[in-house]
């Protein structure tokens, strides 16, 4: 059995490969910070739970006390706003890039593929062990 047939090595390896390309997402928006009309972009999130069963619908908790708060609610009613857009300004020249917002990111994103790495490379070095190889 192949290393690249082990399950956690391909999730581990989609897992750097998307980090790759959110970086250069990432560093296309920093690069343009100043060109007119441009919007920043992001990757969708990377789930691997395609296959995993959806949670039932109209599940809701049981408030034993009228003290309880309510459960999974966050709205207007109870003094906290919803935030729907996007969270960035936009300039006058129509450039929406926020360099803190980005650099946070890219920030981020270093740390998750470092641990992404890490992970992948342990657990190499676990197999190793495992066959005695080391």
């Amino acid at each position: 059995m192949a290393v690249s047939d082990i399950p956690i090595f391909s999730m581990l390896r989609t897992r750097m490969q998307w980090h790759q390309e959110r970086q250069r997402v990432l560093s296309e928006n920093v690069a343009n910070s100043d060109t007119p009309n441009f919007r920043p972009r992001d990757l969708a999130p990377l789930t691997f739970d395609k296959t995993a069963p959806k949670p039932p619908l109209g599940l809701a908790l049981l408030r034993t006390d009228a003290q309880h708060l309510s459960g999974g609610e966050i709205s207007s009613r109870n003094g906290f706003r919803v935030d729907r857009k996007g969270g960035f300004e936009i300039r006058p020249a129509g450039n929406a890039v926020s360099l803190e917002e980005q650099m946070m990111k890219v920030a981020s994103n270093q740390m998750d593929y470092q641990a992404a790495t890490a992970l992948y490379s342990r657990s190499l070095g676990l197999i190793k062990t495992a066959l005695g190889k080391r």
